[in-house]
C-alpha cells in the first residue's frame, strides 16, 4: 500500500469519522456517563437522517434540519427514558421498544425507505461553492459541528444538573439519598444522546446525498468502537479531553475499515468486520493487563 493511497484513506476516515464521533458521543453519554446499555441508537440515527432530509426537500435551510433532526432525536430519548424511569421497562428493553417503533415513525417520516438528496444544498454546500473539494468540506464543518457539542456538553457537566447526572450514573442508589431526582437525570441524559445521534444522522445522510430507514442497523457498534478505541489508547483522561478523543477514536476506527476495504471485502461482509474490529477493541485491555501480569510473575521469579 502506497504512501499516497495511505494519505487518500486518512481523509476519507477523517471526513466520515468527525461525524461518526456526535454518534459516539451520544452513546458515550448513556454508556458511560450514565452507565445505561441504550439501544435506542438504532432507531434514532435514521431518524435524524430522515427528518433533515424531508426537511431539505421541503425547502428548508440544511442547518435548520440539523437542528430538526435533533429536536426529534430529543422526543426519541423521552420516549425511552420515559419508558424506563416512569414505567420501570429495564433499560435494554426500553431501548429496543423504542428503537422498534421509531423503524415505523421513520417510515411515516420519509414516506419511503430513503430519500434522495442529490442535487439539494447541503450544511457542506456553503464550503463546497468556496473550492474545497467535498472531503475537505466535511472535515470542516463535521469538526466544528464535533467540537461545538464537545465544548457545550463540557459546559453542561459544570452545571448543576450536568453534575447530578453524573453523580447519578456514577451511584444512583446515593444520589437519590442526597436529594437528587435520578429519574429526570436520566431522562435528561436520554435526551441529549439522542439529540446527539440523531444530529449524526441528519450530517451523515446530507454527506451521503440521501437518508436511508434502515441505515440505523449497527449503528450501536460504531459509537462503542470509537469509545472502547479512545479508552484503549488514551486512559485516565479528565472529561474534555476524553471526549476529544472519541473524536479521534471514530477516525481511527474509520481510518480501520477503510484500510480493510482495501482487501477487496464484500458490502455484505462490512457488519461482520466492524463487529470483529469492536470485539479487537474491548478485550485489548484484558490481554494488556494478562501480559503484565505474566511479565511481572517471570520478573519476580528471576528475583
Amino acid at each position: 500500500m502506497s504512501i499516497q493511497t495511505i494519505l487518500v484513506l486518512l481523509q476519507s476516515a477523517c471526513s466520515q469519522g468527525v461525524l461518526w464521533s456526535l454518534l459516539a458521543l451520544g452513546v458515550f453519554f448513556t454508556y458511560r456517563i450514565l452507565d445505561i446499555a441504550d439501544l435506542t441508537a438504532e432507531g434514532t440515527f435514521p431518524l435524524g437522517a430522515g427528518i433533515a432530509a424531508l426537511a431539505i426537500t421541503k425547502s428548508y435551510s440544511p442547518f435548520l434540519a440539523c437542528l430538526f433532526a435533533f429536536a426529534g432525536g430529543v422526543l426519541a430519548g423521552l420516549a425511552t427514558g420515559i419508558f424506563h424511569t416512569k414505567l420501570k421497562i429495564p433499560a435494554l428493553l426500553a431501548g429496543i421498544i423504542t428503537m422498534t417503533g421509531l423503524y415505523s415513525i421513520t417510515n411515516r417520516v420519509m414516506g419511503a425507505p430513503n430519500i434522495a438528496l442529490l442535487g439539494s444544498n447541503s450544511v457542506y454546500t456553503w464550503l463546497e461553492n468556496t473550492g474545497l473539494s467535498k472531503n475537505n468540506a466535511t472535515i470542516l464543518v463535521g469538526s466544528i459541528f464535533a467540537l461545538l457539542v464537545v465544548l457545550l456538553l463540557h459546559f453542561f457537566f459544570k452545571t448543576e444538573i450536568g453534575l447530578a447526572i453524573r453523580a447519578t450514573g456514577d451511584n444512583d442508589a446515593m444520589s437519590e439519598a442526597n436529594g437528587i431526582n435520578t429519574d429526570n437525570m436520566k431522562l435528561i441524559g436520554y435526551m441529549l444522546s439522542n439529540g446527539c445521534i440523531a444530529l449524526s444522522g441528519a450530517l451523515i445522510a446530507q454527506n451521503n446525498g440521501y437518508a436511508d430507514l434502515n441505515s440505523g442497523v449497527g449503528t450501536i457498534v460504531i459509537g462503542l468502537a470509537a469509545i472502547i478505541i479512545a479508552e484503549v489508547l488514551f486512559r485516565n483522561l479528565p472529561l474534555l479531553p476524553r471526549m476529544l478523543t472519541i473524536v479521534l477514536g471514530a477516525i481511527i476506527y474509520r481510518f480501520i475499515l477503510a484500510i480493510v476495504f482495501e482487501f477487496d471485502v464484500q458490502p455484505q461482509d462490512i457488519k461482520l468486520f466492524s463487529a470483529l474490529i469492536l470485539v479487537v477493541c474491548l478485550s485489548a485491555p484484558q490481554v494488556r493487563s494478562r501480559l503484565a501480569t505474566k511479565k511481572a510473575a517471570k520478573g519476580g521469579g528471576v528475583k
